[in-house]
């Protein structure tokens, strides 16, 4: 289970008076747990989100993400644990009776209905006085332009304003939480890449508590304040996006947040908050001593592969660096980024991820070609095996 120590900063975490006094979350699910016959889709899951704050829950297919958000939404009831809002157990109280709204998917809106009636909808359920649900419906089609499209029914949209219709209709009734279920799937990159942007700053400008569920993990880094990462029913690791990829807190997440290197080693000598580690493949290592202290010397080495440096010969000033030769076996150019796979001469492959930064390829190494991969010994994270 991921506590509040686990998400803050070091010198918060060791500060009790500091954690007591960190306000009250506004979502709080307290050992929640969810079965679906002999499948435990959600397992004494725990998490606390702040008012205001975007979150994100990534993870695999089929680890529970869905369902969680589906039992905040009062679509599933838990089988054991509280889901508290604002200090209300709403675990028990029906979807309509409960300040939280959701985006789905497949936008789910009515085919029959015109734009300003889909975005009214919820409002007339509640009873609204008509007067009201007016300045509601204009407020949110100026909010998330659709102006001069409030008569269009659906199939007379592009994906791009039908999600803005499903977004002003899950705003209009000022939920206290709103959830997205993979909101962006459908759009093309471009346009997802414009609606991440347009939905973070209307998430700024409302102060709503998002929660997103997402698969796309640029889409949770670019967005979220915080993600939470799910595998079988639990939570592995809840940070920032940058704590996630530049701390993190296992071998699984390591691998399954971004691209990686992961060699495994053995530590044969700790000295002056440095390790020296004999590493599968790669050689003699020397690496930074981590701040946890390891429960063996079996260790696992993660290292990005934009940590890593190539050139054709040894840096001349290689004082504390780890210097290895190899040869580039495969070269993958991305536009701003080049990646290239390493055969070093002890074994190992790494991936290593260069920027473009000349128009021109005079620096770019080509298949075949000898060089010498680098990184200092703060590039690599050190886990247990």
């Amino acid at each position: 289970m991921t506590t509040a120590t686990d998400i803050l900063p070091d010198a918060i975490a060791e500060a009790p008076l500091i954690v007591a006094a960190y306000p009250m979350p506004l979502l709080r699910v307290d050992g929640v747990s969810k079965k679906f016959g002999a499948f435990t889709a959600v397992d004494g899951l725990s998490l606390d989100i702040q008012a205001g704050e975007f979150f994100a829950l990534l993870g695999p297919s089929g680890c529970g993400k869905t369902t969680l958000l589906r039992m905040l939404a009062g679509f599933e009831t838990p089988d054991a644990g509280k889901i508290l809002l604002d200090g209300e157990d709403i675990a028990a109280v029906l979807p309509h009776q409960r300040p939280v709204n959701m985006m789905f998917q497949n936008y789910a809106l009515f085919p029959h209905l015109s734009v300003r009636d889909n975005i009214a909808f919820g409002l007339k359920r509640a009873a609204l006085p008509k007067p009201e649900i007016a300045a509601r419906v204009a407020e949110m089609v100026a909010l998330v332009k659709l102006g001069g499209l409030e008569k269009r029914k659906p199939d007379q949209l592009s994906g791009g304003q039908k999600q803005r219709v499903a977004l002003a209709r899950a705003l209009a009734r000022r939920p206290q939480l709103l959830l997205l279920d993979e909101p962006l799937a459908a759009l093309d990159k471009k346009l997802r890449e414009e609606t991440q942007a347009e939905l973070m700053e209307l998430q700024r400008r409302l102060g709503t508590t998002f929660v997103i569920v997402t698969h796309d993990q640029d889409e949770a880094m670019t967005m979220a304040d915080r993600i939470g990462v799910m595998k079988d029913g639990r939570l592995e690791q809840v940070a920032t996006p940058r704590q996630l990829y530049e701390a993190p807190a296992s071998r699984w997440i390591a691998g399954f947040v971004g691209d990686i290197n992961l060699i495994e080693g053995e530590v044969t000598l700790q000295d002056a908050h440095r390790l020296t580690v004999a590493a599968a493949g790669a050689g003699m290592l020397t690496v930074a001593e981590p701040k946890a202290p390891l429960p063996s010397r079996a260790i696992c080495l993660a290292i990005r592969p934009e940590k890593i440096r190539l050139s054709r010969r040894a840096p001349t000033s290689a004082g504390g660096l780890n210097s290895i030769e190899g040869v580039v076996t495969e070269v993958g150019y991305l536009g701003g980024l080049s990646v290239y796979k390493v055969q070093l001469d002890h074994g190992a492959t790494l991936r290593v991820a260069l920027a473009n930064t000349n128009r021109l390829d005079v620096d770019a190494y080509g298949v075949g070609q000898k060089v010498v991969a680098w990184f200092a010994p703060d590039d690599c994270v050190v886990l247990p095996r």
